[in-house]
């Protein structure tokens, strides 16, 4: 009976003290979806560098010495076995000869036959930043000529997506702390107005755990209300940027991650940042008070 007063006294604050209430919640919808915004943009960024990574193919030609099209493509078990190899495509020297003629001009390829080009093998890497030393492994093998593979370019993806997962994980850190110190003094201001309340409790003989319990159950609600509205609303902003900007202006450049794929996971932590703070606000803005 005791607790049941308790928790409505928590439900029956966050109506008494409607602004307070109406502003802690606006304050952790707001850190919320800025946290948010940059995550999913972090997370799409990634994506789109590992889309560029596959793109980034090895080619592996065959010595000449394997002119048999079975013999070339014995080699691809070999291939396989290398560590960081994610897929190995088999390319012949008539494939390779009709997608060469399919860039140029038919009348430059006059007299040439597919005899001019190599049996060769395209190959993709579980990870670039080991893109050298694949490249040495493969041209190790047996029965291969000479490996292409663009070192450069590989470096540069290495390059940019070691800079876009720090200057993200800062972000959101600093995102973090700052929603944290924010949401904790919207809470703590709030109860600033109710500090004879908590006084007088006192006095009379109330326990610390009998005042602090109202205060727990207004934050966890509050957190709860404030996690599940930011998580809609990010939703929306998510649909909207994605569906009609993305989609108008660089729809056939940029594939962007579904908010289906990463709802889940987008709810549990919205919700879970949100509760510790309000359940931790809550319980901090009465901490002084309970010193009378």
């Amino acid at each position: 009976m005791r607790l049941g007063y308790l928790i409505r006294e928590g439900f029956r604050s966050i109506t008494t003290h409607g602004f307070m209430s109406f502003a802690t919640v606006a304050i952790i919808v707001a850190c919320l979806i800025i946290m948010g915004s940059v995550s999913l943009l972090s997370l799409n960024i990634d994506a789109l560098i590992k889309d560029l990574e596959n793109q980034n193919e090895i080619v592996v030609f065959v010595d000449e010495s394997l002119n048999d099209e079975a013999a070339a493509r014995d080699l691809q078990r070999n291939i396989e076995a290398v560590d960081n190899v994610a897929s190995v495509q088999f390319v012949s020297r008539g494939e390779a000869m009709n997608s060469f003629m399919s860039k140029y001009d038919a009348s430059l390829m006059e007299g040439i036959d597919e005899e001019v080009f190599r049996h060769r093998f395209v190959v993709h890497l579980d990870d670039i930043a080991h893109m050298s030393q694949t490249k040495a492994d493969l041209e190790a093998i047996r029965g291969v000529a000479k490996v292409n593979a663009h070192l450069d370019y590989a470096k540069s993806f290495v390059t940019i997506r070691n800079v876009v997962t720090v200057v993200s994980m800062v972000l959101i850190v600093m995102l973090v702390f700052v929603s944290f110190f924010i949401m904790s003094n919207t809470i703590k201001l709030a109860t600033f107005g109710r500090r004879e309340e908590i006084a007088i409790m006192k006095m009379v003989g109330a326990t610390n755990s009998f005042i602090r319990l109202p205060f727990v159950v207004e934050g966890l609600v509050l957190g709860i209300m404030g996690g599940c509205i930011a998580f809609l609303a990010t939703w929306g902003l998510y649909n909207l940027v994605t569906g009609r900007v993305v989609g108008s202006i660089t729809g056939t450049l940029l594939n962007v991650i579904p908010f289906r794929n990463v709802a889940l996971q987008v709810f549990i932590i919205y919700m879970a940042i949100s509760v510790l703070v309000g359940v931790f606000g809550g319980v901090n803005a009465i901490k002084n008070y309970l010193k009378v």
